[in-house]
């Protein structure tokens, strides 16, 4: 498991936070943690759960598993698409709406493709591969 880094997280999280033009103060309210407490995670200072860390994503409109990597809670799965939903949400050209629909149309594409992988690719291998599946030399 990758370790905690809470500097990062505070930092990232004050990023976001600013990134969605929230006060301290409104994003500790939508999070349902006190504004005391919030300083201090975003100061490096308090070692936040993951339910707190959960809050705090629904209030930022991010994916808890984005900060508990950062948390170093879980380490970054490769093709999940971090590193790009990150980039989308600290966009500051686009607004919170726009970001939602870019995640939620990314989403969709990853569901169809895994869905497709789980049918379609199983059944018939790339052109440049296929070999006869009864048997029989080309």
């Amino acid at each position: 498991m990758a370790s905690l880094n809470v500097g990062s997280l505070g930092e990232y999280i004050r990023e976001q936070r600013r990134n969605a033009q929230y006060s301290l103060r409104q994003l500790a309210e939508a999070a349902g943690v006190s504004n005391p407490y919030l300083s201090q995670i975003e100061r490096g200072l308090r070692k936040p759960s993951a339910e707190i860390l959960q809050q705090i994503a629904k209030a930022l409109r991010i994916s808890a598993e984005t900060l508990y990597v950062q948390a170093g809670i879980l380490e970054e799965r490769r093709g999940e698409g971090l590193e790009l939903r990150a980039s989308i949400l600290a966009d500051p050209l686009i607004n919170e709406q726009q970001k939602q629909a870019l995640l939620a149309v990314y989403d969709a594409f990853l569901k169809e493709n895994a869905a497709l992988r789980g049918t379609v690719a199983d059944a018939e291998p790339a052109a440049d591969t296929a070999t006869p599946t009864d048997g029989s030399a080309t």
